[in-house]
C-alpha cells in the first residue's frame, strides 16, 4: 500500500504509535492513580484547591490523538480520512473500556480524542500542502 518514502515512514511510525497507545488505552490498570497523585499535588502542595482531574485528562487525550491524526493523514493524504479513522478508533477503545473493570468509558474522552485527531490532521494537511507547493514551484524552474 505505501508508495512513497513518506507513506512508508508514516506506516512504520503509526505501528509504533498504535502499540504504545494500545498499551496505555487498553491496560486493565487505568491512569487514575497517576491523575489522582497529580491532582493531589496541585491541590495540596501548590495550594490550587479548585484544581480538577479533567484539567489534566482532557488535554492529555487531545495530545494523545494528535499524532494519530497526523500519521493517518500523512499515510492516506486526506485529512478527513485521518480524522475519521482516529474517531472510529477512539469510539472502539471506549467501547472496549466498558468491559475493563478499572476503566471508565467517556463521551468526553471521545470528544477530546477527536479534537486531537483534528489538530494532528490539520498539521499534516499543512505539511502536505506546503510540500506540494514547494515541489510545484521547483518544477517551474528551467532546468
Amino acid at each position: 500500500m505505501p508508495r512513497t518514502r513518506r507513506q512508508k515512514w508514516a506506516l512504520w511510525a503509526l505501528g509504533v504509535y498504535v502499540a504504545a497507545a494500545g498499551v496505555l488505552l487498553l491496560s486493565p490498570v487505568g491512569p487514575g492513580r497517576i491523575l489522582d497523585a497529580l491532582v493531589t499535588w496541585f491541590r495540596e502542595d501548590l495550594g490550587l484547591h479548585g484544581f480538577r482531574q479533567g484539567w489534566i485528562e482532557a488535554p492529555a487525550n487531545v495530545a494523545l490523538f494528535m499524532p494519530l491524526g497526523f500519521l493517518l493523514t500523512m499515510l492516506f493524504r486526506r485529512a478527513w480520512v485521518g480524522v475519521l479513522l482516529a474517531v472510529l478508533l477512539s469510539v472502539s477503545v471506549e467501547l472496549v473500556q466498558v468491559v475493563l473493570p478499572a476503566r471508565l468509558p467517556s463521551a468526553r474522552d471521545i470528544a477530546a480524542n477527536a479534537l486531537g485527531a483534528l489538530v494532528g490532521a490539520a498539521l499534516a494537511w499543512l505539511v502536505l500542502t506546503l510540500r506540494r507547493r514547494r515541489l510545484h514551484d521547483h518544477s517551474d524552474l528551467p532546468g
